[in-house]
């Protein structure tokens, strides 16, 4: 009866420690489970969360719009200094070839021609005997930049009745010669062929009219022949056109 006893408090402990210990397992396989679910979701709404962020077009309009902000400000720089190098260039080409052209001269067609009363003539014997050619030297006393049309006008004689004098193709420059204020310009001029003939005359001073845009300007500059005067053969006469410097070549006649 007390064996019986025993054994029956016995087995009712024994039951009542395994319904506490399937107790205790089925809490925990649930928590675990609950825990692997709650971290399932979180893992599945992260992974959500990131798939629209940082794949879905949120994040990537986002991650665009970085990397086209960082894009354009690369961009940006760059086409701003290709722009401030070529408007830079552009500008100091275009302010130093100005400045440089105007302090070389300007072009004729800013540069008016040159009236009798901007341009002083003299004249020099070449250096060979008999004299056959002298140089007319004009310089430019105007105080401001003028061009010097075609050739020298040459009457040795009354302007009225003296013979033009021609000039030669050859030496007529490829462009306009402007002149600075007191810059010169040459021009060869042939007198004679081989010395004094009967038809020669002693010529003391002589007059030299410019050329205007449409002919022959108004006023003459009255010149003054070198020391002892010049035999003048009018026949023979030819004149060069107005050059910057005398040319070998094309200046010789």
């Amino acid at each position: 009866m007390r064996n019986h006893r025993r054994n029956t408090v016995l087995a009712a402990a024994i039951a009542a420690l395994s319904l506490g210990l399937t107790a205790c397992g089925g809490g925990d396989a649930t928590g675990a489970k609950d825990a692997g679910s709650a971290s399932s979701s979180q893992s599945a709404a992260g992974a959500g969360d990131n798939g629209t962020a940082g794949g879905g077009t949120a994040d990537r309009t986002a991650a665009k719009g970085g990397s086209g902000s960082t894009g354009g400000s690369a961009d940006g720089g760059s086409t701003a200094g290709g722009s401030t190098g070529s408007t830079g260039g552009a500008k100091a080409g275009s302010t130093t070839g100005g400045s440089t052209g105007s302090t070389g001269g300007e072009s004729s067609a800013t540069a008016p021609a040159c009236a009798y009363g901007d341009i002083k003539v003299t004249a020099a014997k070449a250096d060979e005997v008999p004299t056959e050619h002298i140089v007319l030297t004009a310089t430019n006393t105007s105080g401001r930049s003028c061009t010097l049309l075609e050739y020298p006008l040459i009457a040795f004689g009354p302007i009225q009745t003296a013979k033009d004098v021609p000039a030669v193709a050859k030496s007529k420059p490829a462009a306009p010669i402007v002149l600075k204020a007191g810059a010169p310009a040459y021009a060869n001029v042939r007198i004679a062929l081989g010395g004094v003939d009967e038809d020669s005359k002693v010529v003391k001073e002589f007059n030299v009219n410019l050329f205007a845009a449409q002919g022959p300007a108004e006023g003459s500059i009255v010149v003054k022949a070198p020391a002892g005067g010049l035999a003048v053969d009018e026949a023979a006469a030819k004149t060069g056109y107005w050059t910057y410097e005398l040319r070998n070549g094309a200046d010789e006649f």
